[in-house]
Parts: structure tokens; C-alpha cells; sequence
């Protein structure tokens, strides 16, 4: 997953999408190379995802 995920993106999603997602993005993040734009991307796009988790309806957080 080299792509940034905005909020706009995330927002709508359900529950388990955020959480395949976040997961999908924390395996890209383990192969990208410190310092790299992919690595930025993926970075933003965890926080992000965690952003939306967080205010997802009944989420439960991590």
C-alpha cells in the first residue's frame, strides 16, 4: 500500500475495513526504507486510519 488514505477516504468505511487496512499498511510500512516518500505515505496513512478508528461508530479502539 504506497497510496495516502485521507480522512475523506476513511470516513465512511466500516469498522473491520479500518482495521484490514491498518494492517495492510503496518505490513507496507515494514518494507519501505527509512527516509523514503512510500515510507511517509504509509506513515500518514496509519495515522490517519487510526484517526478514523477512533471515530468510528462503536469502535472499540486497539
Amino acid at each position: 500500500m504506497n497510496t495516502l488514505l485521507t480522512i475523506a477516504e476513511l470516513q465512511h468505511r466500516t469498522e473491520s475495513d479500518l482495521r484490514a487496512l491498518f494492517r495492510q499498511a503496518s505490513q507496507a510500512l515494514a518494507r519501505t526504507a527509512a527516509g523514503t516518500p512510500e515510507r511517509r505515505n504509509n506513515l500518514a496513512t496509519i495515522e490517519n486510519i487510526a484517526r478514523a478508528l477512533a471515530h468510528a461508530p462503536g469502535a472499540r479502539g486497539f
